[in-house]
């Protein structure tokens, strides 16, 4: 069975979701590389970052580094996860997504990750209570939730993971609810 670990790891291209989710069990965000600089991926982080904690995964090579140098000046508290230039090259290509399953976990651990044996408060159950879904205006009440709590927009299944994955409580779900209720 996989570890399943509480921060959020980030990393650079869709490749290094696949290559760390074939490891352990976990939230990836990936940064599109350098275009972090341009996306909105500093503002949707600082909330997994607030509740979860991150843990950055970058490519061993020059690009990496400079982006793990920019998420760090973003999130100074971050762990990081360092995968060698021999664990992360294939066939001349050098990246995370190239690393085994054992030295990703390797890296984690020297990163000291923390596991994650909280349970999920959002279920399908609250969600339908909420008209989160299964209402002609779920996808409305969705989007004005999802800006107040700064976690985009969403369908209903992915809204209620974001919920679980940010760490967001029930009381700050209620509020957050409340306020967008009476506009």
């Amino acid at each position: 069975m996989k570890k399943k670990i509480k921060e959020v790891i980030v990393v650079e291209g869709k490749d290094d979701i696949s290559a760390v989710k074939n490891a352990v069990d976990a939230e990836v965000f990936q940064v599109n590389g350098h275009a972090v600089r341009k996306n909105k991926s500093i503002e949707i982080l600082k909330l997994a970052y607030e509740n979860k904690g991150l843990i950055i995964l970058t490519d061993p090579d020059y690009a990496g580094e400079e982006i793990r140098k920019y998420l760090c000046k973003h999130f100074p508290n971050a762990k990081n996860a360092y995968i060698s230039r021999v664990s992360g090259t294939k066939d001349g290509d050098i990246g995370v997504e190239n690393a085994s399953p054992k030295d990703i976990i390797t890296a984690l651990e020297k990163a000291r990750f923390s596991l994650d044996n909280s349970e999920n408060i959002f279920n399908l159950d609250l969600m339908i209570d909420y008209n989160l879904i299964g209402k002609d205006n779920s996808a409305d009440l969705r989007a004005l939730l999802g800006a107040e709590l700064g976690i985009g927009y969403s369908n209903g299944k992915q809204f209620m993971a974001k919920l679980n994955r940010y760490g967001i409580s029930l009381e700050e779900f209620k509020k957050a609810y409340e306020k967008v209720n009476k506009r």
